[in-house]
């Protein structure tokens, strides 16, 4: 099992539990940690055998900006099933900073 991080994918949110910070909204990073086995990928060079990274950057842009969330743990609770849903990773990690 080996992991394949993307790191520090920062947008533009309206996330926060304060009126303000829903209203004026801030910048908001996440960094993923999916493991999954990479041999297949990596013996035959198919993206169709790994988690494409492109693609799970779309999703994780596409749960963030879906909706204001008050908690950065449902914001990170809801992209770690996305991925998992959609992606062969068989664990993830989801990591959010609010600047």
């Amino acid at each position: 099992m080996a992991f394949i991080r993307l790191h520090n994918m920062t947008f533009y949110g309206y996330h926060g539990v304060e009126t303000e910070e829903r209203r004026l909204g801030g910048r908001f990073s996440l960094d993923l940690e999916m493991y999954l086995d990479l041999r297949p990928a990596g013996e035959s060079d198919d993206l169709t055998l790994t988690a494409d990274y492109k693609a799970v950057y779309d999703l994780v842009r596409r749960v963030h900006d879906g909706k204001p969330y008050q908690l950065l743990e449902a914001l990170a609770h809801d992209v770690a099933q996305a991925v998992l849903a959609q992606f062969p990773v068989e664990e993830v990690v989801v990591r959010v900073r609010k600047h």
